[in-house]
């Protein structure tokens, strides 16, 4: 549909044009836009390079390879044209292609992309700030490879294969970019087309199952479970996450300050607001306005967050964090030998 200019007495439709027409290149003015403004096509991601073919044949090039927080590539493929052409089969092969792509050599693309070989380190960081990983993890790195096609618009014979594709597991996005004139400026219109944004959640959530059950039978992710006591009180076979979580909670109980314990843990796995927050939307709201030291959003589904996971001290309301790795456990049998008046221990339950 349209869009119109809404006028005190009547709506006036926007003229519709073509990035051709408006001599707007694809690489040099396009890509170069949405690769500094990638959120736009593709939120939540992290841009590691650009025309990337580090493969044998070299005529063969990603636009833009970018990265989503749960570690898995993206291959955006852009086209200016008025039906899409062919580029859902050439971001199939490119995404083949590039899936077996390991951490060291994100880093250096990434590096070669902000610079030169000089830049890995500094790629390095950037990536792991991104992810919020402390170190790499390569079995976590690359599970899955997303595909984000992104052109004026898309013919009935694409978006079939797409929505083909789609149904048998594969993660492909349609967003169609619609220019419009003006009174000589151009407005973009940006849309996803596929998947339906409203079905979207769904299907997220088919995908990440399915890489769950992946990732384990990989090895790549760890199930162990730990049995918790607490004054005598046992929680059995408890994740890592929770084992945190219910150690935290018990401490904090027992008077151990949430600053205390950051003497140990970094501090970054705790959001802090002011104000004592009752309802788990009064505290998402304040961490919401909350910057990483990057300047990005929080994640705020990486942290606790129900009203009876809440911890209120002062004038300060608490969240920990649920992404806890194997490289803390120590740092959690320090912690609870520093208080051993709180009466916590816990060993790894057996086998079933």
């Amino acid at each position: 549909m349209p869009i119109f200019e809404l006028t005190k007495n009547s709506l006036i439709p926007i003229s519709t044009t073509t990035f051709a027409a408006e001599r707007i290149r694809e690489r040099f003015d396009l890509q170069r836009l949405l690769r500094s403004n990638i959120d736009a096509i593709a939120p939540e991601s992290y841009v590691l390079a650009e025309e990337y073919g580090e493969w044998d044949d070299a005529r063969r090039r990603i636009d833009l390879l970018c990265l989503d927080k749960q570690a898995n590539l993206i291959v955006v493929e852009l086209k200016r044209t008025e039906d899409g052409g062919h580029m859902e089969l050439q971001a199939l092969r490119y995404a083949a292609m590039v899936s077996k792509l390991r951490f060291v050599q994100a880093v250096q693309a990434h590096g070669r992309y902000l610079g030169g070989a000089e830049k890995e380190e500094e790629a390095r960081a950037a990536i792991l700030r991104f992810l919020d990983w402390d170190e790499p993890d390569e079995k976590a790195f690359a599970q899955d490879v997303r595909i984000v096609l992104v052109s004026g618009e898309f013919s009935k014979e694409l978006t079939t294969s797409v929505l083909w594709l789609n149904e048998r597991g594969l993660d492909i996005r349609c967003v169609r970019l619609r220019p419009y004139a003006l009174d000589g400026r151009i407005l973009l219109d940006i849309q996803q087309l596929l998947p339906l944004p409203e079905a979207e959640n769904y299907q997220i959530q088919i995908r990440n199952k399915a890489a769950d059950e992946r990732l384990s039978e990989s090895g790549g992710a760890d199930w162990t479970r730990y049995d918790l006591t607490v004054d005598g009180k046992v929680f059995s076979r408890q994740y890592k996450r929770k084992l945190f979580f219910l150690v935290f909670q018990a401490l904090i109980r027992k008077g151990v300050t949430p600053e205390q314990i950051m003497e140990i843990f970094p501090q970054r796995k705790f959001l802090i607001v002011r104000g004592k927050c009752e309802r788990p939307e009064e505290f998402l709201e304040k961490a919401s306005r909350l910057r990483t030291p990057s300047g990005k959003t929080v994640n705020l589904a990486r942290f606790f967050v129900e009203s009876d996971e809440l911890f209120h001290l002062g004038d300060k309301t608490y969240a920990i964090s649920n992404q806890w790795s194997k490289k803390y456990l120590p740092d959690l049998e320090r912690l609870i030998s520093k208080h051993p008046g709180a009466s916590i221990s816990f060993s790894k339950a057996p086998e079933q």
